[in-house]
């Protein structure tokens, strides 16, 4: 059944009371792939609150790369992870308790709430003494979970409600939970952030790296932050950084993993002046390393940390399988300590800062309702080592300059990326799909256009130059 998101804001029950139905974007798994083909708009039943869980009437959503793996399919099926024949994506919410199931005391219909995404059974003796993060029933609620915020009801446990800042709008409460509350643990209860700690942050315009400076800021610690533009470096230094480094300057140091020994030699150089160069803006070597890329980047991580220091890691965003000289690690009594999200007290206090006004959200864009295919899509197709941002204000100028090219090869015409600039968002839809279009015929398009890939001097594959042409058309049209 056709929806119309235009309609989603119009509700016509009263809180306590939940429609038979809801408009929702879901992912099935035979249509895993490109996120613009998994979600889709559907009509669905509007879960109704068990035993200590809570429906939320969702005013918005944030977006994270964990439903881009779910759109993908990889690198497992999320249908894996849960029984029901469809998944609704969506980690981060803010919205109105629309109706409480039995047993829930703390919330009523009509308190405005912030979700986080931790679920675990109240059965699992670990949630009542050691940690939820250690129990076996635990989950990432929206992701290993259906039920998530992409929909205009979710269903949570009770315990995953915090308060809803009262200076942030709807959107930004919405922005920043998954990454912030992650980034808490990691530098506050597994490192045991000090004042004077020295700390390095990849991906430091991310959403976990956003999060990171501020916290290092709060605890007096010294930050150094590594981004992919001055125009990102500027934004480090607001958020408290002590300084950064644009990661440009040293690409060669980018661990792939099929080097050969000549260019893993130049690979180990360029990491040892990245070190050097990293030491000199801190004052020392850093005491803890702040990962979240994985493996590009855990081979200078482990090396540049200083002696007895900690490299916190969260994620792999550039690749899970992590290989480095170990000499480095048990030479030097360096840690390693992985990170998950964080409990539900964890996110209490930092949420509390929040509200404070001490940690401020750093929103960068929002879509409407019926962008959360597109939004997936931007973030597919975005930076790796900056993985938790959507772009500000703008298309990425990196997918820009891709798309100016790729018009210019398919041979429709002509288009400059000042047009582009200037009509977006109005037609970042047709951007989008255009790009997507190469990624569906199975071309990085990075690669493709920089010769790869080719088909010849000048042109791309068949397959890419057949798939794409219509839609450029369709972007000329637009412009």
């Amino acid at each position: 059944m056709a929806v119309d998101a235009s309609q989603v804001s119009k509700i016509d029950v009263e809180p306590g009371e939940l429609p038979p139905t809801m408009a929702a974007w879901v992912i099935r798994q035979e249509r895993e792939g490109e996120p613009l083909d998994a979600f889709q708009l559907e009509e669905i039943e509007t879960p109704e609150p068990g035993a200590f869980e809570v429906t939320v009437r969702v005013m918005a959503a944030g977006v994270n790369f964990n439903n881009v793996w779910a759109a993908l399919g990889q690198p497992v099926s999320v249908f894996t992870a849960h029984e029901e024949d469809h998944h609704i994506g969506g980690s981060d919410a803010s919205g109105i308790v629309w109706k409480v199931g039995e047993g829930v005391t703390r919330w009523k219909p009509g308190d405005e709430v912030i979700v986080h995404c931790n679920q675990a059974s109240y059965e699992d003796p670990e949630v009542h003494g050691l940690d939820p993060l250690a129990a076996p029933s635990q989950k990432i609620w929206g992701y290993e979970t259906t039920w998530g915020s992409f929909a205009q009801f979710c269903k949570v446990q009770a315990q995953q409600l915090l308060p809803k800042p009262r200076s942030l709008t709807w959107d930004e409460a919405a922005s920043y939970g998954l990454t912030y509350f992650t980034a808490y643990r990691m530098l506050v209860t597994q490192c045991d952030l000090q004042a004077g700690h020295r700390v390095l942050i990849w991906g430091a315009a991310g959403g976990l790296g956003v999060f990171a400076l501020q916290l290092c800021r709060l605890a007096g610690a010294d930050a150094v932050g590594v981004v992919s533009s001055e125009e990102k470096g500027e934004l480090v230094e607001q958020l408290g950084g002590k300084a950064y480094i644009d990661r440009n300057e040293f690409a060669g140091m980018m661990r792939r993993g099929d080097e050969t020994p000549d260019e893993e030699k130049a690979r180990v150089k360029e990491m040892k002046r990245f070190s050097r160069a990293l030491a000199e803006k801190l004052g020392d070597r850093p005491d803890i390393v702040f990962e979240h890329v994985g493996k590009a980047t855990f081979p200078t991580s482990v090396f540049c940390v200083k002696p007895f220091g900690q490299v916190v890691i969260c994620a792999g965003t550039s690749g899970f399988t992590l290989d480095f000289d170990v000499r480095h690690l048990w030479m030097r009594q360096k840690r390693i300590i992985g990170s998950h999200f964080a409990n539900a007290y964890e996110c209490m206090k930092a949420n509390e800062l929040i509200e404070a006004g001490k940690i401020r959200p750093v929103l960068w864009r929002t879509l409407p309702f019926d962008g959360v295919a597109e939004a997936h899509q931007l973030m597919r197709l975005g930076d790796p080592l900056e993985a938790e941002r959507l772009p500000q204000h703008g298309p990425d100028l990196t997918r820009v300059d891709q798309v100016v090219r790729l018009v210019a090869l398919v041979g429709v015409g002509e288009v400059r990326a000042d047009d582009l600039l200037l009509a977006h968002p109005q037609i970042a839809h047709v951007e989008v799909e255009l790009v997507a279009r190469g990624a569906r015929a199975d071309h990085d398009l990075a690669e493709g256009l920089d010769g790869e890939h080719r088909g010849g001097e000048g042109r791309l594959p068949d397959v890419l130059e057949d798939d794409v042409r219509s839609v450029a058309q369709d972007l000329l049209d637009a412009l």
